[in-house]
């Protein structure tokens, strides 16, 4: 039925916001093929209206590859400006005229009790990872998790909401999973992103359309996808990271 929907949308230039629960966002995503359509997973009022706002705003676009780079990005800002705003509304309308109101982002996934801490292990896939320079320092899947480890607990001392950074966080993930040979749900991603699920729906459906990331079919159940690293953003986190710690040991 979805596909149904979404063929239909796109014959017609219309967008289409699917909404779903943590139990079934794996099979949503996996039924996701229309580039317009919005995944929000238990969405509150202030996403919901985010996604009407970006999908009210949405015109086809015709032009280069840049030009609809920038019209995406423009959408995902107004979607998560006007998300934002709603939050402070709602937070000023329930308390006191004398009460400070709260800026807080709302209840992010890793909030729940299964908090990031790792990446559990699964059934190894591919080969080895190939080292791409003879002179790169050896880098394992550790010392990446140790790194998302440290940025999780900057939260406990200084304010959490200033530092989000979920593409990042979530490539870090996926190339610790790399590195393990390891697969990664579309769910377990979005833990790693530390911030609200819709909100890491989106950065998935972002750094998808960039080419950083791929959707890796599973051979063993056609209701879910997995989520990889593509081979040049992989090469290029590598390189980094041997900068960075040739930097760090200078």
């Amino acid at each position: 039925m979805l596909v149904q929907l979404e063929t239909q949308a796109i014959q017609n230039g219309m967008a289409v916001i699917l909404v779903a629960g943590w139990e079934t966002v794996e099979l949503a995503f996996a039924c996701l093929r229309g580039p317009h359509t919005q995944l929000l997973c238990d969405p509150d009022r202030t996403e919901l209206a985010a996604a009407l706002v970006a999908a009210g705003e949405h015109r086809p676009v015709v032009g280069h590859v840049h030009e609809i780079d920038r019209e995406g990005a423009r959408l995902q800002q107004l979607s998560e400006e006007v998300g934002r705003l709603a939050r402070t509304l709602d937070a000023l309308t329930e308390r006191t005229r004398m009460a400070t109101p709260s800026f807080d982002l709302g209840p992010r996934i890793s909030d729940r009790p299964s908090d990031y801490i790792g990446m559990p292990a699964l059934h190894p896939i591919g080969a080895p990872l190939q080292p791409v320079e003879k002179a790169a320092p050896a880098i394992t899947a550790a010392q990446v998790r140790d790194l998302l480890r440290a940025r999780r607990i900057r939260a406990d001392f200084l304010p959490g909401d200033l530092f989000a950074d979920p593409a990042w966080d979530m490539m870090l993930d996926l190339l610790a999973a790399r590195l393990d040979h390891e697969r990664v749900s579309v769910s377990s991603l979005c833990i790693a992103a530390a911030v609200p699920p819709t909100t890491a729906l989106r950065w998935i459906r972002t750094l998808t359309d960039k080419g950083l990331v791929e959707r890796q079919a599973d051979p063993h159940d056609g209701r879910r996808v997995f989520i990889a690293l593509a081979q040049e953003a992989a090469d290029a986190l590598i390189r980094w990271f041997g900068a960075s710690r040739r930097l760090l040991s200078a």
